[in-house]
């Protein structure tokens, strides 16, 4: 059954056109992860499909209701993001609307959090598209992906891993391509080359023959010129095919990064930073209890935890070498935080991230191409860039910088999957020391080799992937009511379905009741 469909639906901003789709529609069932970079245009599409915004052209049709999560949550009197981007999710869910569109759901939510999200969606029978940078929470929920790209839909069936397979099959069957298109033109070149050379050759003499038996001989002319003539029209045949070849362009491939850390040789494997009986403290309320810590050259340290346990307080602690904590004379730290206060708005990107760095420019142009910022993109000046794009320059800013160890507090939040993605990549090949919160547990996974996790009060310190220590992780315990939701979500979705085709009294009391029911379950989860 479709639910959404979209026809001929055009969006412009400003003198652009911000995407342009022919016929797509929503089916019931469907849970569509929506990626692209930012800017390409997800949040007003989704805004589109709620009909908050009007098309410049088209249609959108509804079949039923449509609730919007938005990206951008109100403040709400002195709650934290997380409290205020979890009330705004209670608030939509208790529509029970047909299609739920969620634009960033993950936001400000800490990892057990975004868990118990994932949980609740799984759960619910209604239709979604979700815009969201966390792709194993897309690989959990979504059967489906659209990726809004040059003003185009093109859709993938599966969640987010079958559509980055599906995405490395064609650019490799693009590479195959490329490379028939090569050797066909290479082929085609040497066949004009081979016959330009016997045209030129057809009107010279033969060497067994002097040159008056040549200008003697009878109708030798008009044979050599009719053969020059085959020739050259063989060449301009050839040269045709060649012009009428079907162009394949290169697949991009961008270099490795391999740079200059500071005191690498001398500082791998050695500890470089050293915490005695650190305890976390804020406000008067007790953070976590006294622990040891090490961490060690070119360690990358996955730093997690619930939101206000105390993972800013503990970075913040390492920066400014807290009573207890030992550090390395060779340590030089760059912090990075989404404040941006690193940046120079009235200076190019290329200038803003030169200015503290010893490496050579190309490499620094190359960590901007990997971040998206190609040609003369570097010479834009950071005031007309959008929030994501001031955090990739500050990023690249910070990792070209003299410093040795990173310290990053959140880098993923405002980035596009492509950006989070190369991120990841660029962290993993660092040489240097990472020490990283995130909530990206993908991110963590492809990068964390040592994690700190700080729960009931302590931090545990665990020697290993992010992946492994997952899996020695205890298990949570199963809560009851969740099962008692979920028997509570299908009867309401039964009784819906009867209503619309017999409503009776009795059917919407029942629904009511079912309703009151969810609620309090709701509420005693929380």
């Amino acid at each position: 059954m479709v639910l959404v469909h979209l026809q001929d639906v055009r969006f412009d901003v400003r003198d652009r056109i911000l995407f342009h789709i022919k016929d797509l529609s929503i089916h019931q069932g469907e849970r569509i992860g929506l990626v692209g970079r930012n800017g390409s245009g997800k949040t007003s599409l989704l805004q589109v499909i709620a009909k908050e915004k009007e098309p410049a052209a088209g249609t959108v049709t509804q079949r039923g209701t449509a609730a919007l999560l938005p990206q951008l949550k109100p403040r709400k009197g002195k709650k934290s993001g997380g409290e205020i981007s979890q009330a705004v999710i209670h608030e939509t869910l208790s529509q029970d609307a047909h299609v739920l569109l969620a634009d960033e759901p993950t936001t400000h939510l800490d990892m057990e959090n975004v868990e118990k999200l994932e949980q609740q969606l799984k759960r619910r029978q209604e239709s979604m598209v979700v815009v969201s940078h966390d792709r194993a929470f897309l690989d959990a929920l979504c059967n489906q992906i659209w990726e809004l790209e040059d003003e185009r839909i093109r859709v993938y069936s599966g969640n987010y891993t079958d559509y980055e397979q599906q995405k490395e099959a064609a650019r490799k069957h693009h590479e195959k391509e490329y490379e028939k298109y090569i050797h066909k033109k290479k082929q085609l070149k040497e066949a004009v080359q081979q016959k330009d050379q016997k045209a030129q050759r057809a009107v010279k003499k033969p060497k067994n023959i002097s040159s008056s038996e040549a200008r003697g001989a009878k109708g030798a002319k008009p044979y050599f010129a009719k053969k020059q003539k085959k020739l050259n029209q063989g060449v301009k045949s050839i040269q045709t095919r060649l012009e009428q070849l079907d162009k394949v362009e290169k697949v991009k491939e961008l270099p490795p990064i391999k740079m200059a850390v500071a005191h690498e040789e001398s500082l791998k494997k050695r500890t470089i930073i050293r915490g005695e009986q650190i305890t976390g403290a804020a406000g008067g309320r007790l953070l976590w209890k006294a622990f040891d810590f090490s961490v060690s050259g070119g360690d990358k340290v996955a730093l997690i935890g619930p939101n206000g346990s105390g993972k800013t307080t503990f970075l913040r602690m390492i920066l400014d070498g807290a009573e207890g904590i030992h550090i390395s004379p060779s340590v030089s730290f760059g912090y990075f935080s989404q404040m941006l206060e690193v940046l120079n708005v009235d200076d190019s990107i290329v200038d803003n991230v030169s200015s503290t760095s010893s490496q050579h420019q190309t490499l620094i142009r190359t960590v901007l191409a990997r971040l998206g910022f190609f040609r003369d993109d570097v010479f834009k000046p950071v005031h007309v860039l959008s929030g994501g794009e001031r955090v990739k320059v500050a990023f690249a800013k910070l990792f070209v910088s003299n410093a040795n160890v990173l310290i990053l507090d959140e880098p993923t939040n405002y980035l596009d999957i492509e950006a989070v993605e190369e991120l990841g990549s660029l962290l993993h090949d660092y040489s240097g020391t990472v020490m990283l919160v995130s909530h990206d547990r993908r991110l963590l996974e492809h990068v964390a080799t040592k994690v700190f996790a700080i729960r009931n009060k302590r931090i545990h310190s665990f020697e290993g992937s992010y992946l492994d220590y997952t899996k020695t992780e205890p298990q949570k315990d199963h809560d009851p009511l969740e099962d008692q939701l979920l028997k509570i979500e299908t009867k309401i979705t039964d009784v819906l379905s009867r209503l619309s085709i017999e409503p009776s009294e009795k059917l919407e009391e029942e629904f009511q009741q079912l309703l009151h029911e969810k609620k309090e379950i709701n509420q005693r989860l929380e």
